[in-house]
């Protein structure tokens, strides 16, 4: 089963943003997209839905501190990543 990542305008701005303020992370960021049309499932994207203001959402780990949540579209096997940053940006 292949998925697909669909970025938007608003999602590329931020993961440009994103990168600039941590040149570090590119690695593991992309790593992290690539696993993710692999298999978004697999366990060291520790993937889990969010629940209240971001119910319908779902996150994934880039490492321990930062995260990346998206927007499944399961008929398409589309996923859109949303925001990417810390636990307090993303949350």
């Amino acid at each position: 089963m292949n998925w697909s990542l669909v970025f938007t305008e608003q999602y590329e701005k931020r993961a440009f943003r994103f990168l600039k303020h941590h040149p570090e992370l590119e690695k593991q960021y992309l790593k992290t997209l690539q696993l993710l049309e692999a298999n978004p499932h697999h366990p060291s994207l520790r993937l889990h839905p969010l629940s209240g203001r971001l119910s319908g959402l779902h996150s994934v780990s880039i490492n321990l501190s930062y995260r990346i949540t998206l927007e499944f579209i399961f008929k398409d096997q589309e996923i859109i990543p949303v925001k990417v940053g810390n636990h307090d940006t993303v949350y």
